[in-house]
């Protein structure tokens, strides 16, 4: 069985026509018109199962094509693949591949889902002692009126070491700008089959027993990248205030698991990482605090003054996303996930994750626990540093999940995570009141010229009070992993 290691990348229309153009393509490139049918169940049973089947059609040839993708990450694509030719577009359901097997008696509910349609070109290039192949796809997934624009390159390894596949995109990236692609051809088609969406909330980790914990970060950390382009893709698109959210709390996952596992990276590695996505975190910041100050109830007057601010925000932003530090930031860190040197020289890499997992799920508990007491009485900031606590350990939780299956476990598991939840949103809520005046000083408004205009204050004891009942409540739920 073939295995195909490949690395997505998104360009512009125009960064196409210059790469073209460019030294790097040398020599015609070969070409082709290809339309392919994508097949599944009406309730999508292979795509549940991380299974692709199609029929390309190119000229009066036919191929069909079943791959098999091993996570849901961003960063190389490692995939098994099935792939042989036939003679019409109806595909061949046998053993050949695994999806009679998976379907069982659903296979003869198999009917063509969508299109895709794309004017193909080809290039071999030669990267180091690697032979790699460059295609360069511009056309359309469509599904009736539906459709959605597709324009990429795909690099895949034909000899050689993978890492010649990020030397080569760092060199295309000289030339054209390029961000790190995630969604392969039939993502983009099943999507048309959904609403639009306004945002993406993370989705759950490829997380089981028996990995390493090593294994886990790897996955985890794919999975947080991911639920960061989706969102940027979204931002970048339009200035949609929860794909801005929702970018934010990938960085956050992606940080919080840094310092989950930082025992197993190298430390000047992991550092260097870490210092760029707190710097990404804070750009977009600024633009968050307006969105969640907008919301509340402000005179005309002041409302004008914070979307003016808003606007600014959105517009560095966007600057920011566009810039090279940012799409640098994301190739390099799909890199060292990928071929880092902390994947065989990790001292603590090889724990098992059901270890690591108890005993990092009860240190953040204990420490939400302990720093929260009298949570009622802290000052702002400690109990920020309790609200960030309470964070950390939600993520772990989250993270975590897929190893505390059992029904009791499961039972335990969403109400531990929804009092967690509860005592976010309590300390959430203080928070906000606590950094409104700075935020409204940074606008050069005063708050005793424009008090009548702010919203009242007096919310905070009745908030305190229910943050410290939230808080009881949450020491009293029951520990999931044990």
């Amino acid at each position: 069985m073939p295995t195909e290691i490949e690395l997505k990348l998104q360009l512009t229309p125009d960064a196409v026509t210059f790469l073209e153009a460019s030294p790097l393509l040398e020599g015609p490139a070969a070409k082709a018109d290809q339309r392919a049918i994508y097949f599944d169940t009406a309730d999508h049973a292979l795509r549940r199962d991380g299974i692709s089947l199609r029929i390309r059609r190119v000229g009066r040839k036919r191929v069909q094509t079943v791959k098999a993708s091993n996570a849901a990450g961003a960063g190389l694509f490692d995939r098994d693949e099935w792939e042989f030719p036939v003679k019409n577009d109806t595909p061949i359901l046998d053993d050949a591949t695994p999806v009679a097997a998976l379907l069982g008696d659903k296979i003869s509910a198999i009917a063509p889902a969508f299109d895709v349609r794309i004017q193909r070109q080809t290039w071999m290039i030669a990267q180091g002692n690697a032979r790699i192949e460059l295609v360069i796809d511009r056309g359309v997934a469509k599904i009736g009126e539906r459709e959605t624009a597709i324009c990429e390159a795909e690099l895949e390894l034909k000899s050689g070491e993978p890492q010649a596949l990020f030397d080569l995109a760092h060199r295309i990236d000289a030339i054209v700008p390029v961000r790190l692609g995630l969604l392969s051809k039939s993502e983009r088609g099943y999507r048309l089959l959904e609403p639009a969406s306004r945002s993406y909330k993370a989705e759950p980790v490829a997380i089981s027993p028996g990995m390493t914990a090593q294994q886990a970060f790897q996955s985890i950390a794919h999975n947080c990248l991911r639920h960061y382009r989706l969102n940027e893709g979204l931002l970048l698109a339009s200035r949609e205030a929860e794909a801005l959210h929702q970018a934010r709390v990938a960085i956050r996952r992606l940080r919080s698991a840094f310092t989950l596992f930082k025992e197993i990276h190298s430390a000047s590695q992991a550092t260097h990482f870490r210092t760029e996505l707190k710097w990404l975190a804070s750009t977009l910041g600024e633009a968050r605090d307006l969105d969640v100050l907008a919301k509340s109830d402000f005179a005309d007057s002041l409302r004008k003054r914070i979307e003016a601010a808003r606007s600014r925000a959105y517009e560095e932003v966007e600057a920011v996303l566009a810039g090279e530090r940012v799409r640098t930031l994301f190739l390099d860190l799909a890199e060292w996930l990928a071929l880092g040197d902390w994947l065989t020289h990790s001292a603590n890499g090889a724990m098992g994750v059901e270890d690591f997992a108890t005993r990092a799920l009860s240190r953040l508990r204990r420490r939400v626990a302990k720093r929260g007491r009298h949570i009622d009485r802290l000052e702002d900031k400690p109990r920020h540093e309790v609200r960030k606590d309470a964070k950390k350990l939600r993520y772990t939780a989250e993270f975590m999940a897929a190893l505390f299956t059992h029904d009791k476990q499961r039972r335990r598991q969403h109400k531990f995570l929804s009092a967690l939840e509860t005592l976010q949103d309590r300390l959430g809520a203080l928070n906000d009141l606590a950094t409104m005046p700075d935020l409204l000083d940074t606008l050069g408004v005063s708050q005793r010229a424009d008090a009548p205009a702010l919203p009242r204050q007096d919310k905070k004891p009745k908030l305190l009070v229910k943050a410290a009942r939230a808080h009881d409540d949450f020491i009293t739920a029951k520990k999931f992993w044990t």
